[in-house]
């Protein structure tokens, strides 16, 4: 009984060994395909974290991708790309100069957003607008198809009337 449970208590240990290696060569493969010029992303804050969030983010991270702790050969380049996000975000200046490009960034984005907004509502006003003739060629055709149904419907009701009276006249001689 005492070594199932030892041998249950390993097996435990070793698929917890192999997890934690699997999210530390997990965390290596997110920082290498991070954007190089953005270090917020390298050490997944947002852009109004405060130098503590820093501090401790950057302690979290390389403590997981460590080169001795992590058996991933790619782990030395992102503990590299750690640190050097780390230093960019802990001068003053340099972090001045990441938020200034990320803004400037940000602005052009809505820009390009407004601009395509602006084209796509103007198709959109087009398209409606072309909606609209075809809706009043619509209106004209069903109009002239409802006149000429209303005119063709009272055609037959003369011709119907006109052979009744006929009929009438023919009986009324008949007799």
């Amino acid at each position: 009984m005492g070594d199932t449970i030892a041998d249950d208590d390993l097996l435990l240990k070793n698929f917890f060994a192999e997890v934690s290696e699997v999210e530390r060569d997990n965390e290596v493969a997110r920082i290498l395909s991070c954007f190089k010029l953005n270090p917020f992303e390298y050490l997944n804050l947002p852009f109004d974290a405060s130098l503590d969030d820093v501090k401790k983010q950057y302690r979290k991270l390389s403590l997981m991708v460590h080169p001795d702790k992590c058996k991933n050969p790619l782990a030395k380049e992102a503990f590299g790309a750690l640190a050097k996000a780390q230093q960019l975000l802990s001068d003053e200046q340099e972090r001045d100069y990441v938020l200034t490009q990320v803004n400037a960034a940000k602005e052009e984005l809505r820009a390009k957003r407004k601009k395509q907004l602006r084209k796509d509502a103007a198709s959109k006003i087009k398209s409606l607008v072309d909606e609209g003739k075809y809706e009043q060629q619509y209106e004209r055709i069903r109009g002239v198809s409802t006149g000429t149904e209303i005119e063709g419907s009272r055609n037959i009701n003369r011709t119907r009337m006109a052979k009744e009276k006929n009929a009438d006249e023919d009986i009324r001689r008949g007799r």
